[in-house]
């Protein structure tokens, strides 16, 4: 047997085990299931279930038809190119990746929130390094990104202009159970672009990503409207200016815990204050999160050290080139690469480290 055979008789057995742990043979009767219940002819009289059903049947066939794919696939492998096989193994370790993420939220949406830390303008800079880097990551993935607030530094040198904050909307499947172990603080060390005399700077940044939690039903907490400070002012873009006359953009405050969150990516006001609300839950299933596991801590007798400060990873390109992630070990001297959206490897190794 060649290397090759050998190499697609290995992905076989992988793909087997894979239609196993889906359930596949169980999502094929679901799909004939729904299917049924979709043809009575009094389905849409319930209209929120309705489209429940639909929705699921969609992701189902969806499902079924990615594995249908790979199954083909894996017939024609051996006539195939290598590149062909490589492209087939990377897709079927990327099914096996997903077996890790079963947390409530992992196959949604994902909000991500980064903010400048110390460092001043060279953090804003970082800011919007990582702003792209996530962009190009999510667009490597077939993901949609949506910039829903960006909160501007002042014009630099070479036209650089910072970015104080950002929140970002990540559309896609699992883009949540993804990107979730990507929060913390992440650390630049490089020359400064901003210092005349060229000296070395160590800049920081937060990233927070949140499920994307369309209503607040499925939360694990009452929010009263009382509680619900909403306000509207104008858009702004860089240096302050408005970009738009109209009072579109969305503040939302909720009170008891003095989380604030801000939209102004859509043109109406009831556009935003839909996608300002959806990053509210989010940031408020964190907030219990944390609060949940700093009272186990408790129990525990242990001591949690403080997110700010606390990098997870670092980015070097002086006096040497690296990116280390100080949790899982991984690193490489591929700077570019990796501010280029070239993920995977740190992304995959914090899934299955952190579990």
């Amino acid at each position: 047997m060649s290397e090759k055979e050998l190499k697609i008789k290995k992905l076989k057995e992988k793909f087997q085990a894979l239609l196993t742990v889906f359930e596949i043979e169980k999502k094929k009767k679901k799909i004939k299931e729904l299917e049924k219940e979709i043809e009575n002819p009094d389905f849409w009289k319930n209209k929120e279930e309705a489209i429940k059903k639909t929705q699921e049947l969609a992701s189902l066939k969806k499902e079924i038809n990615e594995f249908e794919e790979l199954e083909i696939e894996l017939e024609i492998a051996k006539e195939e190119s290598e590149e062909f096989l490589e492209n087939l193994e990377k897709k079927i370790k990327e099914k096996e990746l997903t077996t890790f993420l079963v947390g409530k939220y992992d196959k949604g949406d994902a909000i991500l929130e980064i903010s400048a830390g110390a460092g001043g303008r060279d953090s804003e800079d970082w800011v919007t390094l990582l702003k792209r880097m996530y962009e190009r990551y999510a667009q490597k993935k077939g993901f949609k990104v949506e910039v829903l607030y960006q909160n501007l530094g002042e014009p630099g040198p070479e036209g650089r202009i910072g970015t104080k904050s950002v929140t970002m909307e990540i559309e896609g499947e699992f883009a949540f159970g993804l990107l979730k172990n990507e929060h913390g603080v992440h650390r630049l060390v490089r020359i400064s672009p901003f210092s005349a005399q060229d000296l070395r700077h160590t800049s920081f940044a937060l990233v927070s990503v949140l499920p994307k939690i369309p209503r607040v039903e499925d939360l694990e907490i009452k929010i009263r409207p009382e509680d619900l400070k909403i306000e509207f002012f104008k858009a702004s873009g860089p240096g302050g200016q408005y970009v738009n006359k109209r009072m579109t953009a969305v503040r939302i405050t909720h009170l008891p815990t003095k989380i604030t969150v801000t939209c102004q990516s859509e043109r109406s006001q009831a556009q935003n204050k839909k996608k300002a609300l959806e990053i509210l839950y989010g940031r408020l299933y964190q907030f219990l999160k944390e609060k949940q596991e700093k009272e186990l801590e408790k129990i525990k007798g242990g001591k949690i050290s403080p997110s700010w400060g606390n990098q997870i990873r670092s980015y070097v390109f002086h006096p040497y080139k690296l990116v280390k992630d100080l949790r899982t070990q991984v690193e490489t001297t591929e700077v570019e690469k990796v501010l280029d959206g070239e993920l995977d490897e740190f992304i995959e190794a914090e899934i299955r480290l952190l579990k």
